[in-house]
Protein backbone atom coordinates (compact mmCIF):
# COMPACT_ATOMS: atom_id res chain seq x y z
CA UNK A 1 0.00 0.00 0.00
CA UNK A 2 1.23 3.56 -0.87
CA UNK A 3 2.74 5.44 2.14
CA UNK A 4 -0.04 8.37 2.41
CA UNK A 5 1.39 12.02 1.55
CA UNK A 6 1.45 14.25 4.43
CA UNK A 7 0.06 17.26 4.75
CA UNK A 8 2.16 19.77 4.52
CA UNK A 9 1.41 23.07 7.09
CA UNK A 10 2.15 26.29 6.38
CA UNK A 11 4.39 28.49 8.34
CA UNK A 12 1.29 31.05 8.89
CA UNK A 13 -0.36 28.63 10.69
CA UNK A 14 2.46 27.43 12.80
CA UNK A 15 2.93 31.29 13.55
CA UNK A 16 -0.81 31.10 14.99
CA UNK A 17 -0.36 27.85 16.80
CA UNK A 18 2.35 29.60 18.98
CA UNK A 19 0.17 32.95 19.38
CA UNK A 20 -2.57 30.35 20.37
CA UNK A 21 -0.08 28.69 22.60
CA UNK A 22 0.68 32.08 24.77
CA UNK A 23 -2.88 33.17 24.45
CA UNK A 24 -3.85 29.44 26.55
CA UNK A 25 -0.98 29.87 28.54
CA UNK A 26 -2.00 33.54 30.08
CA UNK A 27 -5.63 32.36 30.17
CA UNK A 28 -4.54 29.11 32.57
CA UNK A 29 -2.78 31.48 34.91
CA UNK A 30 -5.56 33.92 35.38
CA UNK A 31 -7.88 30.36 36.21
CA UNK A 32 -10.12 29.83 32.71
CA UNK A 33 -11.21 26.08 32.58
CA UNK A 34 -12.37 27.00 29.23
CA UNK A 35 -12.20 29.13 25.90
CA UNK A 36 -13.89 28.92 22.69
CA UNK A 37 -12.74 29.62 19.03
CA UNK A 38 -14.20 33.22 18.81
CA UNK A 39 -12.46 34.39 22.25
CA UNK A 40 -9.29 32.95 20.79
CA UNK A 41 -9.83 34.89 17.44
CA UNK A 42 -11.42 38.13 18.90
CA UNK A 43 -7.81 38.56 20.97
CA UNK A 44 -6.23 38.27 17.97
CA UNK A 45 -8.51 40.32 15.06
CA UNK A 46 -8.91 36.58 13.38
CA UNK A 47 -12.24 34.65 12.64
CA UNK A 48 -13.24 31.55 14.32
CA UNK A 49 -13.15 29.60 11.54
CA UNK A 50 -9.67 30.66 11.16
CA UNK A 51 -9.04 29.31 14.46
CA UNK A 52 -11.03 25.79 14.08
CA UNK A 53 -9.19 25.27 10.73
CA UNK A 54 -5.58 25.79 12.16
CA UNK A 55 -6.83 23.36 15.16
CA UNK A 56 -8.23 20.76 12.59
CA UNK A 57 -4.89 20.12 10.92
CA UNK A 58 -3.57 18.53 14.13
CA UNK A 59 -6.62 16.50 15.36
CA UNK A 60 -10.23 17.09 17.02
CA UNK A 61 -10.34 19.39 19.95
CA UNK A 62 -13.15 20.73 21.97
CA UNK A 63 -16.56 20.34 22.32
CA UNK A 64 -19.21 21.83 20.49
CA UNK A 65 -21.09 24.29 22.31
CA UNK A 66 -18.62 24.01 25.14
CA UNK A 67 -15.49 25.07 23.88
CA UNK A 68 -11.63 24.18 24.07
CA UNK A 69 -10.34 23.19 27.58
CA UNK A 70 -7.00 25.09 28.39
CA UNK A 71 -4.93 23.44 30.19
CA UNK A 72 -5.64 20.38 28.05
CA UNK A 73 -5.60 22.62 24.54
CA UNK A 74 -2.36 23.95 25.48
CA UNK A 75 -0.53 21.42 26.39
CA UNK A 76 -1.16 19.46 22.93
CA UNK A 77 -0.24 22.78 21.16
CA UNK A 78 3.32 22.30 23.00
CA UNK A 79 3.46 18.79 21.86
CA UNK A 80 2.48 19.74 18.21
CA UNK A 81 5.25 22.83 19.13
CA UNK A 82 7.78 20.72 20.50
CA UNK A 83 7.58 22.41 23.78
CA UNK A 84 7.23 19.45 25.81
CA UNK A 85 10.69 18.33 25.55
CA UNK A 86 14.60 19.97 26.01
CA UNK A 87 15.84 21.22 23.16
CA UNK A 88 20.05 21.91 22.60
CA UNK A 89 21.13 25.36 21.64
CA UNK A 90 24.14 26.68 20.86
CA UNK A 91 24.47 30.57 20.46
CA UNK A 92 27.95 31.83 17.28
CA UNK A 93 28.77 34.65 18.51
CA UNK A 94 28.50 36.74 22.00
CA UNK A 95 28.48 40.15 20.80
CA UNK A 96 25.75 42.57 22.18
CA UNK A 97 22.99 40.41 20.47
CA UNK A 98 24.67 37.05 21.77
CA UNK A 99 24.69 37.83 25.04
CA UNK A 100 21.76 39.25 25.05
CA UNK A 101 19.96 35.73 23.55
CA UNK A 102 22.26 34.40 26.14
CA UNK A 103 20.36 36.13 29.18
CA UNK A 104 17.20 35.23 27.54
CA UNK A 105 15.78 33.90 30.92
CA UNK A 106 12.43 32.90 28.92
CA UNK A 107 14.50 30.14 26.66
CA UNK A 108 14.52 27.80 29.53
CA UNK A 109 11.44 28.33 30.45
CA UNK A 110 10.11 26.73 27.23
CA UNK A 111 12.54 24.30 27.03
CA UNK A 112 15.66 25.61 24.98
CA UNK A 113 18.69 25.05 26.69
CA UNK A 114 22.10 27.26 25.82
CA UNK A 115 24.63 23.86 26.12
CA UNK A 116 27.62 26.33 23.75
CA UNK A 117 28.87 29.71 23.17
CA UNK A 118 31.07 30.28 20.49
CA UNK A 119 33.34 33.41 19.37
CA UNK A 120 36.65 33.99 17.71
CA UNK A 121 37.84 36.95 20.03
CA UNK A 122 40.65 35.64 22.44
CA UNK A 123 39.49 37.88 25.39
CA UNK A 124 35.98 36.64 25.32
CA UNK A 125 37.21 32.42 25.14
CA UNK A 126 37.25 30.96 27.78
CA UNK A 127 35.37 33.30 29.74
CA UNK A 128 31.65 32.06 30.88
CA UNK A 129 27.97 33.30 30.46
CA UNK A 130 25.40 32.20 32.43
CA UNK A 131 27.27 29.31 33.53
CA UNK A 132 28.31 27.93 29.78
CA UNK A 133 32.20 28.88 28.90
CA UNK A 134 32.84 30.49 25.63
CA UNK A 135 34.44 28.18 23.02
CA UNK A 136 37.08 28.98 20.41
CA UNK A 137 34.56 29.37 16.80
CA UNK A 138 37.55 26.76 15.15
CA UNK A 139 36.40 23.96 17.68
CA UNK A 140 32.26 24.66 16.41
CA UNK A 141 31.68 21.36 14.25
CA UNK A 142 33.28 19.34 17.06
CA UNK A 143 31.42 20.69 20.03
CA UNK A 144 28.14 21.07 18.46
CA UNK A 145 28.28 17.44 18.07
CA UNK A 146 29.59 16.54 21.11
CA UNK A 147 26.98 18.73 22.61
CA UNK A 148 23.84 17.35 20.65
CA UNK A 149 22.77 20.28 19.41
CA UNK A 150 19.64 20.72 17.88
CA UNK A 151 19.52 24.88 17.02
CA UNK A 152 21.98 26.85 16.40
CA UNK A 153 21.50 30.90 16.80
CA UNK A 154 24.21 33.01 14.33
CA UNK A 155 24.44 36.53 15.62
CA UNK A 156 28.07 37.12 13.74
CA UNK A 157 29.18 39.83 11.25
CA UNK A 158 27.44 39.04 7.69
CA UNK A 159 31.33 38.40 5.93
CA UNK A 160 31.62 35.72 8.27
CA UNK A 161 28.35 34.10 8.70
CA UNK A 162 27.91 31.92 5.84
CA UNK A 163 31.04 30.22 6.52
CA UNK A 164 30.08 29.05 9.92
CA UNK A 165 26.67 27.97 8.75
CA UNK A 166 28.00 25.45 6.83
CA UNK A 167 30.06 24.48 9.82
CA UNK A 168 26.80 24.18 11.60
CA UNK A 169 24.87 22.10 8.61
CA UNK A 170 28.54 19.91 8.48
CA UNK A 171 27.87 19.06 12.46
CA UNK A 172 24.58 17.97 11.64
CA UNK A 173 22.43 20.82 13.18
CA UNK A 174 18.92 20.48 11.27
CA UNK A 175 17.56 24.25 13.09
CA UNK A 176 19.00 28.08 12.45
CA UNK A 177 18.32 31.12 13.77
CA UNK A 178 20.11 33.86 12.00
CA UNK A 179 20.70 37.28 13.02
CA UNK A 180 23.44 38.14 10.65
CA UNK A 181 22.08 40.45 7.88
CA UNK A 182 22.84 38.44 5.03
CA UNK A 183 20.92 35.91 3.03
CA UNK A 184 22.17 32.42 4.02
CA UNK A 185 22.04 29.06 1.62
CA UNK A 186 21.10 26.40 3.72
CA UNK A 187 19.89 22.57 2.52
CA UNK A 188 16.74 21.58 2.00
CA UNK A 189 16.28 19.15 5.23
CA UNK A 190 18.01 22.21 7.10
CA UNK A 191 15.17 25.00 8.93
CA UNK A 192 16.50 28.45 8.38
CA UNK A 193 14.84 31.45 10.48
CA UNK A 194 16.17 35.33 9.41
CA UNK A 195 15.65 37.72 12.32
CA UNK A 196 16.82 40.72 10.53
CA UNK A 197 15.86 43.55 12.94
CA UNK A 198 16.98 46.43 10.32
CA UNK A 199 14.45 45.60 7.93
CA UNK A 200 11.22 45.50 11.01
CA UNK A 201 12.76 48.72 11.74
CA UNK A 202 12.53 49.86 8.53
CA UNK A 203 8.76 48.50 7.71
CA UNK A 204 7.98 50.26 11.31
CA UNK A 205 9.45 53.85 9.96
CA UNK A 206 7.37 53.15 6.92
CA UNK A 207 4.28 53.12 8.89
CA UNK A 208 5.42 56.30 10.99
CA UNK A 209 5.49 58.05 7.33
CA UNK A 210 2.61 56.37 5.44
CA UNK A 211 0.26 55.32 8.67
CA UNK A 212 -1.67 52.07 7.93
CA UNK A 213 -4.04 53.16 4.96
Amino acid sequence: MPKRKEKKISESTIHRLSIYYRLLSALEKEGAATVSSRELAKKEKLTPAQVRKDLSFFGSFGTRGLGYPVKELREKIAKILGLNRAWNVAVVGIGNIGSALVSYKEFQRQGFFIRAIFDNDLRKIGSGHKGVAVSDVKNLREELKANAVDLAIISVPASAAQALVDEVVAAGVRAILNFAPISLKVPDNVSLRNENMSMELEQLSYFLVNGNG
